[in-house]
């Protein structure tokens, strides 16, 4: 369980490093910087998230979700303005850095996921979960 969480981590530090590549506004400086800012960015998700999905909900709704991309930018942004290292220009670097960050998690799990299944045996059909 705790290796599962220090991979997925791992995985997140690496994506974010590669957001911070393609996108100009976003800025890190170091793996050390994108691992401690991965952390934060999962407790930012996990903890204030949900809350302003909640309160946003009538505009997410009128919006067709589209409001979701800058309540994830918004997220994004936070977590880059409150830690050292991890720089994120604009609220835009932001909501594109956000889109990107969660394309790069998700290619990066699904990749370790396969090769993990490959190399134990195991036939499960949901590769999602380690």
């Amino acid at each position: 369980m705790l290796l599962r969480l220090l991979l997925i981590w791992t995985l997140n530090a690496l994506a974010l490093v590669a957001v911070a590549n393609f996108v100009p506004g976003i800025h890190v400086d170091g793996f050390m910087a994108a691992f401690i800012a991965a952390f934060v960015l999962g407790l930012v998700n996990t903890l204030i998230r949900p809350i302003f999905l909640v309160l946003t909900l009538p505009v997410t709704m009128l919006t067709l979700g589209l409001f979701i991309f800058v309540i994830n930018g918004l997220m994004f942004w936070f977590a880059g303005s409150i830690l050292l290292g991890f720089v994120v220009d604009s609220f835009w670097s932001g909501v594109f850095g956000a889109v990107l960050y969660s394309i790069f998690s998700w290619a990066l799990s699904s990749a370790a996921a396969q090769l993990l299944v490959r190399k134990n045996g195991n036939q499960h059909k949901d590769t999602d979960q380690f």
